[in-house]
């Protein structure tokens, strides 16, 4: 099967059904393991980017946390949420099909703090820097459920079976 294609495919039918022009297949031992074409439109919920709900789907099949195994095609080069999910779910590969430049001649999503254009240096910011106003409110016992966690694996402050560098 032409995963590529069926990327592309998936988007170009979210479109025409009123949908946004994003999609995401993962692929597993040469398998389609899960698929999404972005929902924002549909559900009113920002955060179901086709990255995003192929994961969910993935890891719910696989019965685990972690995409070892897999490549992963999208459609554009993912969002800042969707490249966080992905560095934590830690495929073998992510394949994009176009690029930002590309495609922002026909397509552009910024909102009030999210412009793709500068978003990524957000990131490198202080968090009172930051466009998005964040405030630091530190209570011990916010850091005591991290020691409860620790207490309830054994002393263990790692994920079992999660992937590290």
């Amino acid at each position: 099967m032409d995963f590529v294609q069926r990327t592309i495919d998936l988007a170009r039918k979210n479109v025409e059904e009123g949908g946004r022009p994003f999609a995401t297949v993962i692929v597993k031992d040469g398998q389609i393991l899960a698929e999404s074409a972005n929902k924002v439109a549909q559900t009113s919920d920002p955060t179901a980017h086709a990255e995003i709900l192929a994961i969910r789907e993935a890891c719910t099949r696989l019965g685990t946390e972690h995409l070892i195994g897999t490549t992963v095609y999208v459609l554009a080069h993912p969002c800042p949420m969707c490249l966080g999910a992905l560095y934590y779910c830690s495929p073998d590969e992510v394949v994009f099909l176009t690029t930002r430049d590309a495609y922002e001649p026909h397509y552009v999503d910024d909102r009030k703090y999210f412009e793709l254009a500068t978003f990524y240096d957000e990131f490198a910011k202080d968090y009172p820097q930051r466009r998005l106003p964040m405030r630091y409110a530190p209570r011990e016992e916010a850091v005591e459920v991290y020691r409860l966690w620790q207490r309830s694996n054994g002393g263990d402050r790692r994920v079992a079976g999660a992937p590290t560098a």
